[in-house]
């Protein structure tokens, strides 16, 4: 019945013959055997390591400690895991408000992870198993390995480690790491001498010199105790934090906190072709483990499970996104062998129907996309290859992605392959870039708009205000209009009737009443009833959460102003549904108050109508924040 999947009960690890696990992997997931769940990603790689290695999903933390305690001792270590997306933003609404859901769990049922997973499992393992090491992985330790704002408990707090007790932090995407580990393990080399592993983070004392690599340069933050009182001292900090993030040789980082210090070491480089080809070609069944039998589906599964990813990595480097944080801004591309062969796979699951839902990835046009010359990478500190202008040196030909969409839409059992991902749409209406590039934007254009979009394309203008947009590292939306304009053209011409579907957010740094009176007056205009809408959340690690806390824009060092009250923030949120009968009252005084009549006048009124009568649209609208940050926060 559970054949083929990953242990996750002692009764499964027995009928393999093993007695004692190599390593036991906690999650605060569900375990879905499916290349888009971390835990089942890590699980199967280290499987491939030659390791017996088993997984306890969404373990009961407040009853006897049962599941923590089912396998025993591991011969390794436990590797820990909040699960794909931070534990608060999965738990939470912008404004502090619990959800009453999950989208990792079956049923969508909530409770059945704590707050802070990656505290509460570790605190657990230490007591039950005190000499046995413990390494924190996922997006939710991630981004907290330094110093870092936590909006849900509103105070800026020590890096993870500092405050969990693991033994060791492994950042970003797992796989090279683990290797490192593994091997020097089973070299039998200490687990205490893990010091120099490449994307690692780990605690020493503060007066104990650094381990010595000879081609590793060293940066001091500033201690946490120094951003504690100095707000400006943490906006420092957060610049060189992403651009040693961002770099082909990064420097080590190392930050003092009591008597205690953080390292950082630099991470590996993107994963190559090879690479990824590996660990997209490990033997995943593609289903919810059969423990989940007749419990409900999995909402997060159910969205992605006829889903292709291509690629990982994002050189946006939009200023609220932790995709470029967590992955990195070089992409790691897959061979076009291996992304056709994983197609074919899913046109023989047993529940398809012919519909690919996404060929994509954090972005769904990057996919091979890298410098012309690597030796100007090496040299870069920029945050986003794309803003405030698309780099010389970035090639952004089209041409890979359209012979993998016209290939796979010939694979026997597919009736049509669909873009799902968010489409950045600048990159192919750039008039800097060369003729041959130029050509493989527009096949591009009419490739996807023509075959690959399912009534509804989502992009992400965000904004409308270009002050706001810079403040994002997003483009003007003078270039959204444009895109807007070639999508209706190209749709009238081959007869089609599809929808843009733009996400926009409100209460951004930098954003104020009367830049969402511009943002309600410019989509009305275009006639869009806004659908994918959300609140700001300021999540760890990100350049708008470090404005948001300090005030400061860390690049310039000047104040930036951010709305913070919930007054604040819920006035910028009605700004998106002005055709509301019971916001214009309260939205014609802002307007009035912001000496803003003409957009009143945009708004309540429609030319040659009665003006006594406000204008308002007859569709519904519906908020979907928590898909919006399920797809930002995806490890």
């Amino acid at each position: 019945m559970t054949k083929g999947f990953i242990p996750v009960s002692v009764k499964e690890m027995k009928l393999l013959g093993w007695d004692q696990p190599d390593v036991i992997l906690i999650s605060g997931d569900a375990y879905v055997d499916h290349p888009s769940f971390a835990n089942a990603v890590i699980a199967r790689f280290l499987q491939s390591l030659g390791l017996n290695v088993v997984i306890v999903p969404q373990p009961n933390w407040k009853d006897d400690l049962r599941d923590f305690r089912k396998f025993g001792t591991p011969k390794l270590f436990f590797a820990v895991s909040a699960g794909n997306m931070d534990s608060m933003v999965n738990h939470y609404t912008a404004g502090r408000r619990r959800r009453s859901d999950d989208a990792y769990t079956p049923g969508g049922k909530a409770g059945f992870r704590p707050d802070y997973p990656s505290q509460v499992y570790t605190s657990i393992l230490k007591d039950l198993y005190p000499d046995v090491p413990v390494i924190l992985g996922g997006i939710e330790a991630s981004l907290r390995r330094l110093t870092h704002f936590d909006y849900w408990q509103d105070e800026l707090r020590p890096g993870i480690l500092n405050w969990t007790g693991a033994d060791l932090l492994i950042y970003g995407m797992g796989e090279q790491p683990l290797e490192e580990i593994v091997r020097l393990l089973l070299k039998g080399v200490p687990f205490s001498s893990l010091k120099t592993v490449p994307q690692t983070a780990f605690l020493q004392p503060v007066d104990e010199n650094l381990p010595t690599v000879k081609k590793w340069s060293n940066t001091e933050l500033h201690s946490h105790e120094e951003c504690l009182t100095n707000k400006s001292k943490y906006a420092e900090n957060f610049r060189h934090i992403e651009q040693e993030s961002n770099r082909f040789n990064a420097a080590r980082l190392h930050q003092k906190c009591g008597d205690e210090r953080v390292v950082v070491n630099p991470p590996y480089p993107p994963m190559d072709e090879a690479l990824m080809d590996g660990v997209f070609n490990l033997p995943f069944t593609r289903i919810p483990h059969p423990k989940y039998n007749g419990k409900g589906t999995i909402p997060a599964y159910e969205m992605i499970k006829h889903s292709i990813t291509m690629h990982r990595g994002c050189f946006g480097g939009c200023s609220f996104c932790t995709i470029s944080a967590h992955q990195g801004k070089f992409i790691s591309s897959r061979s076009e062998n291996s992304i056709l062969k994983e197609v074919k796979q899913v046109s023989e699951m047993e529940d398809f129907k012919g519909y690919i839902s996404d060929l994509g990835g954090p972005s769904a046009n990057m996919y091979k996309m890298a410098g012309k010359d690597i030796n100007i990478c090496s040299k870069c500190i920029r945050p986003s290859c794309i803003f405030p202008n698309i780099c010389t040196n970035l090639n952004t030909n089209h041409n890979p992605l359209v012979s993998i969409y016209q290939k796979a839409d010939k694979i026997e059992g597919i009736k049509k392959t669909f873009i799902g991902s968010g489409v950045r749409y600048d990159m192919f209406l750039n008039p800097k870039a060369d003729e041959n590039e130029k050509k493989s934007h527009q096949n591009y254009m009419q490739e996807l708009i023509t075959n690959h979009v399912s009534g509804r394309l989502k992009v992400a203008p965000e904004h409308t205000s270009d002050h706001v947009l810079k403040l994002m590292r997003k483009p003007s939306f003078t270039l959204f209009k444009e895109f807007n304009r070639q999508f209706n053209a190209i749709n009238k011409s081959k007869g089609l009737n599809q929808q843009l579907i733009p996400y926009f957010i409100s209460s951004h740094p930098g954003s104020t009443e009367s830049s969402m009176a511009e943002l309600a007056s410019e989509t009305k205009a275009l006639n869009f009833n806004l659908e994918q809408v959300q609140d700001f959340t300021p999540t760890p690690m990100t350049l708008a959460t470090v404005i948001y806390y300090s005030g400061i824009n860390p690049y310039t060092m000047k104040p930036v102003f951010t709305a913070k009250t919930r007054d604040e923030k819920e006035t910028q949120r009605m700004f998106f549904f002005w055709y509301k009968p019971e916001f214009r009252k309260k939205i014609t005084a802002l307007l009035r108050k912001n000496n803003l009549t003409k957009i009143e006048k945009l708004l309540f009124y429609k030319e040659g109508k009665d003006k006594s009568k406000p204008f308002h649209s007859n569709e519904g609208v519906k908020s979907s924040s928590k898909k919006q940050k399920s797809r930002r926060n995806r490890s």
